[in-house]
């Protein structure tokens, strides 16, 4: 007996890989952690290599299953995180809006994702800490939303202390990636429906032995 569909066995609709990259401090690690156990801490430990966790929401009436990836910024980790960008479906490129270094680095973190992320990967800028007083604030929204506009992608300003826009981000980038792999699938369904069809011309057996190969 055939084995049903991975998509009925799952208990989700679709499973989307998330990566978070930016420089070191910038906070990746507590919008993570505030997204995925709502909490926050304001002890810095930095990230070594990569690590990731998950959290499954409802969006349009689907399960979403988020694989997310929180990258080391370090330089000396740089080689450990290149190997994640394929398969991500969706980045959040994250700077610190106290720290204009760190948005400065935004266009040498788009040009890794043009070198070794997928094409149709989904983007979009972060500019988190946005709960510093304004005296702290070293890149005004109007420039973070600038560069958002030149890249062609959405751009949020996050707390991940306050929780100031953290779910929005998210569940914009989730719900981004899903119409993708939904038009996708819908592109592809009539090709599926033309490979599994038997030659009519071919001879009964050649038809036979073609639907089983491709039923198998």
């Amino acid at each position: 007996m055939a084995a049903p569909p991975a998509r009925a066995r799952a208990d989700y609709d679709y499973l989307i890989k998330l990566l978070l990259i930016g420089d070191s401090g910038v906070g990746k690690s507590c919008l993570l952690l505030r997204f995925s156990d709502g909490s926050f801490t304001t002890s810095f430990i930095t990230t070594i290599g990569i690590d990731f966790k998950i959290r499954t929401i409802e969006l349009d009436g689907k399960r979403i299953k988020l694989q997310i990836w929180d990258t080391a910024g370090q330089e000396r980790f740089r080689t450990i995180t290149t190997a994640y960008y394929r398969g991500a479906m969706g980045i959040l490129l994250v700077y610190d809006v106290t720290d204009e270094a760190s948005f400065n680095n935004i266009r040498n973190w788009i040009r890794n994702i043009e070198q070794h992320a997928s094409d149709n990967v989904n983007k979009v800028l972060v500019g988190n800490k946005a709960d510093m007083d304004e005296s702290k604030r070293a890149v005004p929204t109007s420039k973070g939303q600038a560069l958002a506009d030149e890249y062609g992608i959405k751009f949020f300003e996050t707390s991940a202390k306050t929780n100031m826009n953290v779910e929005e981000v998210f569940f914009s980038l989730a719900r981004d990636i899903k119409q993708r792999l939904a038009e996708t699938d819908s592109k592809s369904e009539p090709q599926t429906i033309k490979i599994n069809q038997p030659d009519q011309a071919a001879g009964g057996s050649q038809a036979a032995q073609k639907s089983a190969c491709c039923g198998s």
